[in-house]
């Protein structure tokens, strides 16, 4: 994939799940492993609860995504490379329209701009990075697991979760290794967890935020973006 010219590195960093693709990478990778037959399907029983009672509105989001990321790291040991990056393939190929048209249409456009595009998503790496590529962005990062170099299997180990977990610190790492800039430099992010990327870009985009990150956003005045059904509509901060 070409690169931006070392004198042109304008920085655009976005998250990927509910802010690009509009559900969870990780949602659909768990759901195909368990259709495929990678995973058994007791896998979904670890967060069929959590599901419904999100879908009825009696519990959050963030029950349901945690209990999904239990069910992952479950059944992830001793499955085989080859067999996963099959369903991840899989996923990307009848999922990688399947985004919001204003994060879309931003991506494209700061890409024309000649701006690095950099996605760092919660998701694995694998399915983030092959997602990434789809919407062309040019570095990608995401969870990380220890894979048995002999038999090519997972060990069901994260890696560098801590890490991982602050946005912030992988973005300056990022930085760092990239010869980037944050001068003139945009951040779109949709929860919380974005909030420590989203203080250090120059222009911040909340969109389509939860509670946690729409109260953010008002405090620090960043700018917030909903886009419902046909509709694209910018909130006052």
């Amino acid at each position: 994939m070409k690169q931006p010219s070392a004198k042109n590195k304008k920085l655009a960093v976005f998250d990927i799940d509910g802010t690009i693709f509009r559900s969870s990478l990780l949602i659909e990778l768990v759901e195909e492993l368990i259709h495929a037959g990678v995973f058994p399907k007791s896998a979904r029983a670890v967060y069929d609860r959590a599901y419904r009672r999100w879908l009825d509105r009696k519990d959050g989001y963030d029950k349901y995504i945690l209990a999904v990321i239990r069910a992952f790291d479950r059944h992830l040991r001793g499955i085989h490379e080859r067999d996963f990056l099959r369903v991840v393939r899989q996923v990307v190929r009848i999922h990688r329209h399947r985004v919001y048209r204003y994060t879309r249409d931003l991506v494209h456009m700061l890409r024309r701009q000649g701006y690095f595009l950099l996605a760092i998503s919660h998701s694995p790496k694998y399915i983030a990075g092959s997602f990434g590529k789809q919407m062309g962005f040019h570095k990608v990062y995401g969870m990380l697991f220890e894979l048995d170099e002999r038999t090519k299997q997972f060990t069901g180990k994260r890696l560098h979760t801590e890490v991982m977990l602050n946005k912030s610190v992988v973005l300056k790492r990022a930085i760092e290794k990239e010869g980037l800039t944050l001068r003139g430099s945009v951040g779109v992010g949709d929860t919380e967890s974005d909030v420590p990327f989203l203080k250090l870009v120059e222009r911040p985009i909340c969109f389509n935020p939860n509670r946690a990150l729409y109260r953010a956003a008002r405090r620090n005045g960043w700018k917030i973006v909903v886009e419902r059904k046909d509709m694209i509509y910018e909130i006052p901060a």
